[in-house]
């Protein structure tokens, strides 16, 4: 990151009561993700995650792109996603990304049960999502 992004980054995190004085490199890249990701498609805390993809009408290949990446796959894949989901007029679910982010990146196994536990329910949602609408046709 560059010194000016981390200075923005740092007064939108400090505004938003988080408190960044002693994060390591990694935290500060996983906020970053989330602060330009919300800044490319916005927030819609109101649905699930899996059923915001289903309604931009992202490919189920798409879908299980994003569920299968890993580190850097996953880093440079969210930002195409999110230019998709905006570009359909869908705002993703930061509550469920934002902790997709925050446990996908941590090494520890604990955060990576949590972490698939939380792509689990993106699938499930996505395919109810899709289920529903084949169903009404």
């Amino acid at each position: 990151m560059r010194p000016q992004a981390i200075a923005a980054l740092s007064r939108a995190l400090v505004d938003t009561r988080l408190e960044p004085e002693n994060w390591h490199p990694a935290t500060w890249q996983r906020w970053a993700l989330v602060a330009h990701g919300i800044a490319l498609a916005g927030h819609d805390g109101a649905a699930r995650l899996g059923a915001q993809l289903a309604r931009a009408k992202v490919a189920e290949s798409r879908v299980t792109r994003l569920l299968t990446a890993r580190g850097d796959a996953f880093t440079q894949l969210l930002p195409r996603l999110l230019r998709l989901l905006a570009s359909q007029g869908v705002r993703p679910n930061w509550y469920e990304l934002g902790q997709l982010i925050h446990k996908e990146s941590k090494p520890d196994s604990d955060a990576q049960q949590e972490a698939d536990a939380i792509r689990l329910g993106i699938a499930k949602a996505y395919f109810l999502a899709i289920s529903k609408s084949e169903k009404s046709l």
